[in-house]
């Protein structure tokens, strides 16, 4: 693969980069060309400017996947504005705190949304979906910024499920070289159309629109409701490219897929948590056309790894090796790199890091610190808090989150092992590992099932496959499983939902 430039531009170039008559963008409102995706941007930008706003004011948004939430990312940042997206899956409350805790001065969002807000929410000025839609149809244009690289252009709110939501504060150079190196090693061509299904709040979510129009391709984002509603799509618009966090892979392995539509598409991408690998096969068999690459990312440094997959067939299991302009190691406790196949805390460097925390020194100086000794890079890097290790060719391996680790009869246990013992038996569809306080072990593990299966089948392999350590005391068997505002299985709650 030829290195991709390296070189930071303004965020709202990116339509500068696809050909004037190339589709762009589809949505519920229709076809824009690359033309008319900068002659958009650069008017919605003009109207937000028009309204008082300050260069450096954050903008929320509040909205479904139209057009006018695919615009504003580029538009905020050619009127020098920080976009504050918002998901839509999101309450009252939530929401709430993040206009608050970002300051905004100005949310954007449909009528019956902004109808939900109390009196004490509205902190900032509202902005009626369409009114703002119609400042990207008329008045003139504003040209492209000239924005410095460092700049600020968005804050990304995590979901929270650990705690109140935190804003991830991303540079014009983040998304732009973020944009550009996941469209070099996806190797997206102006001819491919990718369907955006994850939230454009969601880092993973607003890189897969990003990365379209840096390779100049077309987005077309989708709001569904079941899994045969990204079947229908894919079908329909041609859909090349499918991007996807795990508990979505595993409802979309279970649904029927046409023919035609399965070999239509031509690369699927997954992130958001590891993919078992039982998951990994069946996908290769239902989508024999199709190239998957696995990754691994973090909101705090945008996407960090990527398997090739030329190697998916031997290394199933990995997260591959680091993408353009990341460099990733595996350090151990004493800050020193880890040798082959030894486990340490994954650290990345480089110009994807972010600028930290939104108004929250004490938290960004646990996760934002010095690289370790030997770092090309240098600077300050994250330090995920995830523990892998990588093998004698450079490729890494997820082994679980630190503070998720399972302490148990002196062992460490990652639940993402007995997850992937439990899947690999074939009685389940989705499977969670949790440690529960134990007098005798010091915890003991409950696995949390959702499928058809029979407890004593699934009991009997995980007895063939795992140490007696590993085995669960308990497993719990459910309709279904919590998520999160990003499609992920919300472990916190599960774990209050059961342990209190």
């Amino acid at each position: 693969m030829e290195e991709p430039d390296p070189t930071p531009r303004p965020l709202d170039h990116l339509p500068l980069r696809g050909r004037a008559a190339a589709p762009a963008l589809l949505t519920r409102e229709g076809l824009l060309d690359y033309s008319g995706l900068e002659q958009a941007v650069g008017r919605l930008a003009a109207g937000l400017a028009g309204r008082g706003l300050a260069a450096g004011d954050r903008v929320a948004s509040w909205l479904a996947k139209t057009r006018l939430a695919s615009l504003l990312p580029l538009a905020c940042a050619r009127a020098g504005l920080v976009h504050v997206p918002i998901n839509p899956v999101l309450k009252r409350a939530q929401v709430a705190h993040i206009l608050a805790d970002s300051g905004a001065s100005l949310l954007i969002a449909g009528e019956a949304r902004l109808a939900t807000l109390r009196p004490d929410d509205r902190s900032c000025a509202l902005l009626g979906e369409a009114k703002a839609a119609a400042l990207a149809e008329e008045g003139d244009a504003m040209t492209p910024s000239a924005a410095p690289p460092d700049r600020l252009a968005a804050l990304l709110y995590t979901s929270g499920s650990t705690g109140r939501p935190k804003g991830v504060m991303l540079s014009h150079a983040n998304l732009w070289l973020g944009a550009v190196s996941v469209a070099a090693y996806l190797r997206l061509a102006p001819a491919d159309r990718v369907l955006g299904v994850l939230p454009l709040s969601f880092d993973y979510g607003q890189s897969q629109l990003l990365s379209t129009w840096a390779a100049g391709a077309c987005a077309v984002p989708l709001d569904y409701l079941a899994p045969r509603d990204v079947v229908r799509a894919v079908e329909m618009q041609g859909i090349t490219t499918l991007a996807g966090v795990p508990p979505l892979w595993v409802q979309l392995i279970e649904a029927p897929w046409p023919a035609k539509a399965a070999l239509s598409l031509r690369r699927l991408t997954n992130s958001g948590g590891r993919l078992p690998v039982s998951i990994v096969r069946r996908m290769r068999g239902l989508f024999p056309a199709a190239e998957i690459h696995l990754m691994y990312g973090l909101t705090e440094a945008f996407r960090s790894t990527s398997l090739d997959p030329a190697l998916l067939e031997s290394h199933p299991d990995s997260m591959g090796a680091a993408i353009p302009f990341a460099e990733v190691m595996s350090v151990a406790a004493d800050g020193r790199p880890t040798g082959p196949d030894e486990e340490g805390e994954l650290v990345h460097a480089g110009p994807l890091v972010s600028q930290g925390y939104w108004k929250d020194p004490a938290r960004t100086a646990e996760r934002f610190r010095a690289a370790p000794p030997g770092s090309r890079h240098g600077g300050v890097a994250v330090w995920s808090g995830d523990r892998v290790r990588r093998d004698a060719d450079g490729l890494f391996y997820f082994v679980g989150r630190d503070d998720a680790m399972i302490k148990t009869s002196g062992n460490r246990v990652s639940p993402t092992e007995v997850e992937d013992a439990a899947m690999a038996s074939g009685t389940v569809a989705e499977a969670v590992a949790l440690g529960y306080a134990d007098a005798r072990l010091g915890e003991a593990i409950a696995l949390v099932v959702r499928g058809g299966g029979e407890e004593a089948a699934l009991r009997s392999f995980l007895k063939r496959e795992l140490p007696n350590f590993m085995q669960p005391s308990a497993i719990l068997w459910r309709d279904s499983l919590p998520r999160g505002p990003n499609g992920k299985i919300d472990r916190e709650r599960l774990k209050r939902e059961l342990m209190g």
